[in-house]
């Protein structure tokens, strides 16, 4: 839970498409100014979540919030901007002619910001953005929902396709623009390792149900990682969650999440779980759950 001010909340949020729940009984908060890792399999109901903040999809059931309001209204659109996964470029338009048309539609258009940060990513105007590289398009696609002053960036999958050079120049890109302009970014990506040192949030989704969300690096001091004899696998102490055991005859690697007793045997060895080792565990066990869920989703 947090005293910051939120961007966004959901309350029991579900989507149905027909008979298939893509997402179900979603409740979350995001504080202002966040960089939110949005995680979860293929599947997950990320995409979903990004569609229903922007909009373009409505709720089935609960209730959704962006500053405030529902989303989709023109209050809450203009302070919004959505990069889709499939990147909404126009492959014979020049890269000025979409600087243009982002001008035409949002009133808080930013021409210098657009015009200076692809001058110094050295992608010309004049060149058609179907001739571009992969990452060249995926820069272009950020500079126009940038352009547009937003107040919270939604990006699905942005890093998809890019080779690993193309991915750190558009991470490195993107947290200088977050750092300049303080906007809040939700970031759906599966590339976990691309996440670890960009965003401070987050929210794993897992078959349309939030199985985490909440302040990365209280996440990251909450849960351990011990190895031991396999005999003291089953005398932690009894407030210590267990999220994943994995034993052989003679040793035991688990990982926890800490109680308020710490874990004084000195048998374990006992180091903080990284982010990967976080994401992979509550992914095998969707059951879990790694935080009760915001008070502030109940308001």
């Amino acid at each position: 839970m947090t005293d910051e001010p939120t961007v966004l909340t959901a309350t029991g949020l579900g989507k149905r498409y027909r008979r298939l729940w893509a997402l179900r009984g979603c409740s979350l908060a995001v504080p202002a100014g966040r960089v939110v890792a949005l995680v979860g399999p293929n599947g997950a109901g990320k995409s979903t979540l990004l569609n229903l903040l922007t909009g373009l999809l409505t709720p089935t059931e609960g209730q959704l919030r962006v500053f405030g309001q529902p989303p989709g209204r023109p209050a809450t659109l203009a302070r919004v901007a959505f990069v889709a996964q499939d990147r909404p470029l126009f492959d014979g338009f020049t890269v000025a002619d979409m600087l243009r048309f982002g001008r035409h539609l949002n009133p808080r258009w930013d021409p210098g910001l657009a015009e200076e940060r692809l001058a110094a990513l050295d992608i010309p105007l004049n060149r058609k953005v179907g001739k571009l590289s992969g990452g060249q398009q995926a820069q272009v696609a950020l500079t126009v929902a940038l352009g547009k002053r937003p107040d919270l960036l939604l990006l699905d999958e942005p890093l998809s396709n890019l080779d690993p050079l193309a991915r750190h120049d558009l991470m490195r890109s993107l947290m200088a623009a977050v750092a300049e302009v303080g906007l809040t970014v939700v970031l759906s990506s599966h590339i976990v390792a691309d996440l670890e040192n960009t965003c401070d949030w987050l929210v794993v989704l897992n078959r349309g149900r939030v199985q985490v969300s909440g302040d990365l690096e209280d996440l990251l001091t909450s849960h351990r990682v011990l190895t031991g004899p396999v005999e003291l696998a089953d005398r932690l102490p009894a407030d210590v969650a267990l999220i994943e055991d994995s034993r052989t005859d003679r040793q035991a690697n688990l990982l926890v999440r800490n109680g308020s007793a710490p874990i004084l045997d000195h048998r374990w060895s006992n180091r903080p779980a990284s982010l990967e080792e976080l994401v992979l565990a509550y992914l095998r066990r969707p059951e879990a759950a790694a935080l009760p869920r915001p008070a502030l989703t109940g308001a």
